[in-house]
């Protein structure tokens, strides 16, 4: 027997729990149970490092992908092992869509329970453990499930310790600004921030703040009483109100007018809301969450944001790194969205080729999450995995031409001329990739917010809007 040695045990059989429990104790291994799934998960998130699981069938819903897949992620599928009847038939799909491949036979436990203890034995010695570290228990991917579509994913070392912080800030009531471009997954560390630090029944409420017109947010966060303005016919609580005792997240912050930016100042300051058209006001207990993905300290020295709010908001700041500075996660990625999709559908789980995840990989992604999401969605729908596959190639070697034009040379075959094109053909055909590659990568990066995309490219808005009809862009 190997010291040290970690088995969890999730059954709602609590004479099967106990005989197991006991039965590994007595060994010398070191064991704990729950009673299912959703326990099970509640005890990875407190230590995440487990030789083996050992998940009863009988009395766990498989069918409950989202919970099941959480645990199959966290401990790894060949951790797993699943107790069942061989007769009973309706997890074998559930255990195939979770890539789970050991399974032992109810009515011959005791042998199975053998397999199992000679399984993480054999496993143990194989990972040459040392007095406090052993390389089995280093993981190298975190991944927690927030809903059936949402996730968060660590496999890098950024955001590993990214997910470090988050756990330490995620028991504070103290006002976190979270950082990062658009589509990084601002609002999932929110998410995960709210779901650390409160009990389940505690509200959380995301407000974009960028796509809510000036003169309508302050009664969107704030409320109104009714006769406060021409339309008002009944009382309305604003977001502040909804949100007391739970988490408000202001996404987009660095958008709001300096107006607005005084308002949210003084609300922030003494914690008391006062409806538009009201007479008095109430006192509101509420985590303050921000995001941004401007460059807040550039806004600060240009006047546009204010900096007493900034110290206001960003008691903590946490940074979320865009995707194409943590490229190793993006096979992860790809993986679990499809995974998620499938699911979802009702399909069997893609798989892809080698090629299309390097192709993925080299991509610069500028829309990050937001638009890898919706490359594996087309490519789910569309079924045409060589399309895509020379899709991001194209847009590889477009990005690489603009930004590295020697490099590009040395790289990618000169498109032949021919007498009726020439050279002058072949550069005009380049450029207007290179700028169809250009205009797309800025209305991604906004978000498609053309007048914001417009700015950022320097050129007008009627010319984008020509541009994107030329060039075939769609969101």
């Amino acid at each position: 027997m190997c010291k040290g040695v970690k088995i969890l045990v999730v059954t709602g059989d609590h004479a099967l729990r106990s005989m197991v429990v006991s039965t590994l104790t007595s060994k010398g291994y070191l064991s704990h149970s729950a009673s299912d799934i959703l326990q099970a998960n509640e005890c990875l998130r407190l230590e995440p490092l487990w030789d083996a699981v050992l998940l009863d069938a009988a009395t766990n819903q498989l069918s409950d992908h989202a919970p099941a897949m959480e645990l199959v992620q966290r401990v790894g599928s060949h951790r797993v092992w699943l107790l069942a009847d061989p007769e009973e038939g309706s997890w074998q799909e559930c255990a195939k869509l979770l890539n789970i491949p050991r399974v032992l036979a109810r009515r011959e436990f005791a042998e199975g329970l053998r397999r199992l203890i000679s399984w993480c034995d054999e496993s143990a010695r194989e990972s040459e453990p040392a007095e406090s570290e052993r390389p089995g228990d280093s993981r190298t991917m975190y991944m927690e499930s927030l809903d059936e579509e949402r996730f968060f994913l660590a496999a890098c070392p950024a955001m590993l310790e990214l997910h470090k912080n988050i756990r330490k800030l995620g028991s504070v009531e103290h006002p976190v600004l979270i950082l990062g471009e658009s589509g990084v997954g601002k609002e999932i560390v929110a998410r995960l921030l709210h779901k650390y630090q409160s009990a389940p029944d505690k509200k959380f409420i995301n407000v974009n703040t960028a796509a809510i017109p000036t003169e309508l947010l302050e009664s969107e966060l704030f409320g109104y009483e009714a006769g406060a303005f021409t339309g008002a016919v009944k009382p309305k609580p604003g977001k502040f109100e909804l949100a007391n005792r739970g988490t408000l997240l202001l996404d987009e912050i660095g958008e709001m007018s300096p107006l607005m930016q005084a308002k949210l100042l003084h609300v922030l300051q003494d914690g008391m809301v006062t409806r538009l058209g009201g007479r008095f006001s109430q006192k509101v207990e509420v985590r303050i969450l921000t995001a941004t993905n401007i460059n807040i300290e550039n806004a600060i020295a240009e006047k546009r944001f204010r900096e007493d709010l900034y110290y206001r908001i960003s008691t903590f700041t946490l940074t979320v790194p865009a995707l194409r500075d943590r490229r190793e996660e993006i096979p992860l990625l790809i993986e679990q969205m499809a995974l998620r999709a499938a699911v979802s559908a009702g399909q069997d789980p893609p798989t892809f080729s080698a090629r299309l995840i390097e192709a993925a990989q080299e991509y610069y992604w500028p829309g990050n999450l937001r638009e890898l999401r919706n490359f594996v969605t087309r490519l789910l729908v569309l079924q045409d995995e060589d399309s895509a596959y020379k899709q991001l190639r194209a847009l590889t070697q477009a990005r690489t031409a603009a930004t590295h034009p020697a490099l590009a040379a040395c790289q990618s075959p000169v498109p032949s001329s021919t007498p009726s094109t020439g050279m002058k053909g072949v550069v005009s055909d380049l450029k207007h990739q290179v700028e169809g590659v250009m205009i797309k990568e800025a209305l991604v990066a906004c978000g498609w917010n053309r007048r914001r995309a417009a700015s950022n490219l320097n050129i007008s808005y009627r010319a984008l809007l020509y541009k994107i009809q030329q060039h075939g862009l769609v969101a």
